[in-house]
Order: C-alpha cells, then structure tokens, then sequence
C-alpha cells in the first residue's frame, strides 16, 4: 500500500511548498485559505487494485511508438519504491511522462518551435515487483524553455506518479540528469529545501548500461523518513 510522506519533520520539511513566488504559476494555483479533509468514500479507499493484468507487454518502453523508433539517446531508467525502513514497496502502479529529445511535449498546449517526433509519444507506466524495483526504457529529454522569466529553462527532467490501492494514494515527483547546468535558475528544483534536492537527481548507473544500446540511470524513491523523495506538498507548507 502506498502511503503519504510522513508528517514528521525530516520528512516533510523536504517538500516544497505548494506557493513559491519565483515560481510564478504557483502564484495562482496555491490555495489561499486553508485545505478542506475530504472524507474518502468506500470505494476510493477498497479500489482500483492494479494487478499484472492491467498492464500491457511494452507499456515501459517509450522507445518505439506508431512504427516507427525514437530520435536521441537511448536511457534506462530503473530504481526501487521503498518505504522509510528501506522496504520495497510491491505491486506500485508508476505512470511516467517527459519531453521528448528535442525538449518538446507531445501535448497541443507546448508550441515552442522545437520539433515534434512522430515515434515518441512520452508516457509509460509499470508496476513495481515483489521487490519494489520498477525500470523503463526511453530517450533523454531536452531542455526547454517555458517563461518564467527572461531566459528560462527547465533542466532535463522526467515526471513521476506513483498510485497506491486506489487513485487518492497519488504522489508526484519529478527526477532529474547529474550534473545539468539550469540547475542554477529553475525555481521548481529550487523551491526544495537545499538539503533534499539531490534526492531528485538520478545517478549514472554503468552496471545497467547496455553495450550497444542504452545508458543506464538509478533513481530509487523513498515514501517517508528522513530521506523521503521530496513530493508535491498536499498541504502547502
């Protein structure tokens, strides 16, 4: 089952905060009064139960899409779901989403002029095994601009959501590339407390780099304690 982060210090004090003025949509989408306890009905707290079934052969390679194969860099992306004691975490539906290699979303609102791939639709899912690891295979995304202010660009970066027993267990996370130079100016990695920002940051991974074929990539997500992954702050603290 998954779990909300724990509401202890070390844990939640690695989220950021749902308002945070440099990022200037937050600005809009923060809630100015306090959050309202929605009580979770019977059948959000019994189901969905995502099983094997539900997940089709191939549904965690975002390499090949409508016949054709992807442009840029092949990646494997693998790691472990744990929980604070280091535990796996099993059976963890994981939904991904990203820019493609030239920094461009496959999404009608994302028009900036870089070029769309016809082979790359961006999305994959899987579910976590009995030992909570989970992998896919994709391509490195680009950087992009977006707005924020003069001369901005998102680092490189892959979006996580990951699923419990039902679709109110939900945390959202976002993981980033070693060492990417718009780590300076991108308020959304910014806005994380400094101390657990690297919890984000993926590591090369040569052991589960393929001779000939892709470069290996780890990133383990942690769901409480004190080395939690810093997730969306539910609350806005």
């Amino acid at each position: 089952m998954l779990h909300l982060p724990a509401h202890h210090h070390a844990g939640h004090e690695a989220n950021a905060p749902l308002l945070f003025p440099e990022y200037k949509t937050t600005r809009l989408r923060s809630p100015k009064n306090d959050l309202i306890l929605v009580p979770q009905r019977l059948g959000e707290i019994t189901g969905p139960v995502f099983g094997d079934a539900d997940i089709a052969k191939g549904e965690n390679d975002m390499t090949h899409a409508n016949g054709g194969e992807a442009q840029g860099q092949r990646i494997i992306v693998h790691g472990r779901v744990l929980d604070s004691a280091g535990k796996p975490i099993p059976d963890t539906l994981i939904e991904v989403w990203q820019a493609n290699a030239g920094g461009r979303y496959r999404h009608k609102m994302d028009s900036w002029p870089a070029p769309l791939d016809p082979h790359f639709n961006g999305v994959a899912r899987c579910l976590t095994d009995k030992h909570g690891h989970y992998e896919f295979t994709t391509i490195k995304p680009g950087a992009y601009p977006w707005g924020n202010h003069h001369n901005a660009w998102r680092p490189a970066h892959i979006h996580f959501s990951l699923f419990g027993q039902a679709f109110t267990q939900r945390l959202v996370t976002q993981m980033y590339f070693p060492d990417d130079p718009f780590f300076f100016q991108d308020p959304i990695y910014n806005s994380v407390p400094e101390a657990a920002r690297e919890r984000m940051i993926s590591t090369f991974d040569y052991d589960h780099t393929r001779d000939n074929w892709a470069v290996g990539f780890k990133f383990d997500i942690v769901l409480r304690g004190q080395d939690a992954t810093p997730f969306e702050d539910p609350e806005g603290h």
